[in-house]
């Protein structure tokens, strides 16, 4: 087992007249997870105006801590009272940086997972410094860097990295279109 943070990522279709039910259900989940030792927190992200599938990620501090609530009397009778609110329900394990990226077999080139995460942190990085350089200007250069990136990291973490990959995914996902030869004419290799 893993001693280090564990992401249970859910994938569910909801169709457009169950939203505020899933929601409330959803926010139920959650509930019940704050109850499990390990749980370090969860998130949900709307789909987009044309889909229908809701991610949610739930993380827990490793393996055991996640295996515990999964396997739980409370979440087997929460997850049987969701019955019937979402269609192809979807579960994946992930940990570290991949929980932000996706799925394995749709996961995006590392260069676009480098792009994203600089986009995130770049503006965070800067605002921080706009608002909190001038007072920590005077601290030695390692203590500066060391408040910075304990203020930053969590932040990071759990808050805009998730969000900017999010409002990338098209972009990040984006399929490589294949070049169809017009008919008569030869492919060009």
């Amino acid at each position: 087992m893993s001693a280090s943070p564990v992401t249970l990522m859910v994938a569910r279709r909801v169709a457009r007249e169950r939203y505020d039910d899933f929601m409330l259900w959803l926010r139920e989940g959650e509930q019940l997870a704050t109850d499990f030792p390990g749980y370090l927190g969860s998130g949900v992200l709307a789909p987009p105006a044309d889909d229908d599938e809701f991610q949610i990620v739930f993380r827990f501090a490793d393996e055991t801590t996640l295996a515990s609530w999964e396997h739980s009397a409370s979440r087997r009778a929460w997850l049987t009272r969701g019955q019937g609110l979402f269609a192809q329900p979807h579960e994946q394990r992930v940990q570290g940086i991949d929980a932000w990226f996706g799925a394995a077999d749709r996961r995006a080139p590392r260069w676009k997972q480098s792009m994203a995460i600089w986009l995130a942190f770049f503006p965070v990085s800067l605002g921080f410094n706009l608002a909190f350089g001038g007072w920590l200007s005077d601290l030695p250069l390692a203590l500066r860097t060391f408040i910075s990136t304990l203020a930053l990291t969590p932040l990071m973490t759990y808050w805009f990295i998730p969000l900017a990959t999010h409002w990338l995914d098209p972009w990040l996902h984006k399929r490589q279109a294949q070049r169809v030869p017009a008919p008569g004419l030869p492919s060009a290799h």
